[in-house]
């Protein structure tokens, strides 16, 4: 590997880092918030999730970023250029993300990627160069994906809060809806995950033992099993009520119990949003990168697709933990305190909310943004809570971060790209 090569690799590791102090922090401020698990916690569950989720799950993010932004036909005759440009992209987006960050600011790095994708595209070879219905794709990801996160929050946290949290005996309730909730929980990510994982297994029961198993049989059946552990966990946790709590404080009593076992899920969800975070937002460091190794070693401008190889998958997994461990603590605090009060039956719906959307968008290869789906999952929380809790100063201060992150990675990209060329060509 030549030194540019490798000064190119640490910039994206500077970009994974900074993505990490600022994205990750987003998948675990709501656990932290509502002190389902401590920092150190989050920070060990984050490591071990993110890099998993970036390496078996991220090849389709970081694919659409690094082929389908940039009209790459435009780039062929002077992929030197497209280097350049994708060096820009690095450098740009690891700035402002740790402007952001330093700030407490959860902005989204889709944003930020796709602004300095247009930059620099821009400046080299006018409007042609940016792949128009690509970003409009991607710009409606943005629109959607708090909608539909705070939808599914609300959708849920409204049962949750109308069939256990409000009934007579919720710790009752809450031991009838267990299975359910483990259904629920472990559904999402088994059908929209296990499928992938479990495909090579399956294909090799098909191929060397001849059991010609359909697709989804291994994950459905996985699936089941790890609900009927969950189950039989969470029921052994439930307290004798009745006979180990004193009488006059039993109302307060229960609902403490009823939300240290909604803790416990609360922990698997934000394990889920970790994997999810880790599969979608993990193109956005890698994918400059990845799309400049395929230049350097082929000669070409990746233009249908590339494959990302696996050490470039795992510099940016380290990367992203790496950045979560030093800096993350600021925007844990801003998603996890600031918007609104989260006790961890709040934090699971908003949490589950957000994975769902997130890994529904990596299977599509959509690179939306986390810090939307979350923000979207917790106000949609907040609605039914009530309205009146939330902290429309803190959401003014995100949604104003969210809105110029695009303009000002364009702006920074246009004049990072402008100087770079003059100075190397």
């Amino acid at each position: 590997m030549s030194i540019t090569l490798i000064f190119i690799a640490l910039l994206a590791f500077y970009l994974a880092w900074n993505l990490g102090a600022n994205d990750v922090a987003n998948s675990m401020g709501t656990s932290v918030g509502s002190q389902a698990i401590t920092l150190k916690q989050a920070i060990i569950m984050a490591g071990i999730l993110e890099f998993t989720g970036a390496v078996l799950f991220g090849q389709e993010v970081s694919q659409t970023l690094a082929t389908k932004i940039a009209n790459p036909t435009l780039f062929a005759p002077t992929p030197e250029i497209y280097v350049i440009g994708m060096v820009t992209v690095l450098i740009t987006c690891g700035l402002w993300l740790q402007i952001a960050t330093s700030r407490g600011l959860p902005v989204a790095s889709s944003h930020a990627v796709v602004g300095a994708m247009v930059g620099f595209s821009w400046v080299a070879v006018g409007v042609d160069g940016i792949n128009w219905w690509s970003i409009s794709l991607v710009a409606l990801g943005w629109i959607v994906t708090p909608i539909i996160s705070s939808v599914i929050a609300a959708l849920f946290y409204s049962q949750i809060k109308h069939w256990i949290l409000e009934q007579p005996n919720p710790l009752a309730q809450l031991q009838q809806w267990i299975p359910w909730l483990s259904v629920i929980l472990l559904g999402v990510f088994g059908v929209i995950v296990l499928p992938s994982l479990t495909q090579p297994l399956t294909n090799y029961l098909n191929e060397e033992i001849g059991l010609n198993l359909p697709n989804y049989d291994l994950p459905l059946f996985t699936g089941a099993i790890a609900a009927v552990v969950l189950t039989v966990i969470s029921w052994r946790q439930l307290p004798d009520v009745e006979n180990n709590i004193d009488k006059i404080n039993k109302g307060e009593m229960i609902l403490t119990h009823v939300e240290n076992l909604f803790a416990r899920f609360q922990v698997i969800s934000a394990c889920f949003v970790a994997f999810a975070h880790g599969s979608n937002d993990v193109g956005n460091a890698i994918a400059p990168l990845a799309a400049i190794v395929y230049t350097n070693t082929t000669g070409n401008i990746p233009i249908n697709g590339i494959t990302i190889p696996m050490w470039i998958l795992i510099l940016g997994g380290v990367g992203i933990v790496a950045g979560l461990a030093v800096w993350g603590k600021k925007v844990i605090a801003t998603i996890g305190e600031n918007i609104i009060p989260l006790q961890p039956s709040s934090g699971f719906c908003a949490e589950l909310a957000t994975a769902t959307t997130i890994l529904l968008a990596s299977r599509l290869g959509l690179p939306v943004s986390t810090s939307h789906a979350l923000v979207g999952g917790v106000i949609g929380v907040g609605l039914v809570q009530n309205i009146n809790s939330i902290q429309l100063p803190t959401l003014q201060g995100i949604a104003v971060a969210w809105l110029i992150t695009f303009p000002v990675s364009t702006i920074f990209s246009i004049a990072i790209f402008s100087t770079a060329r003059i100075v190397l060509l």
